[in-house]
């Protein structure tokens, strides 16, 4: 099964190896027909700690890191 890649950007990199990145996605509502916006946070590992708030990055589903990390960025 291949992985999920999503893109977003770094909303926080305050923890070591670790960084927030907000995805939004965008779509139509069945009944009204208006375009809703809605953003979900998930936490990616950075190995290196090169990425830092409003960079925009990819990220890739991986196996588990920690209790709360199950991403990782892929590329800028």
């Amino acid at each position: 099964m291949p992985k999920r890649i999503l893109s977003g950007t770094v909303t926080s990199a305050k923890n070591d190896q670790t960084v927030t990145v907000s995805v939004e996605r965008r779509f139509k509502h069945p009944v009204l027909q208006k375009t809703i916006r809605k953003s979900k946070k998930y936490r990616a590992h950075d190995e290196a700690n090169t990425f830092k708030e409003g960079d925009f990055v990819r990220i890739q589903e991986c196996a588990p890191k920690s209790k709360t990390k199950r991403w990782e960025v892929v590329t800028a």
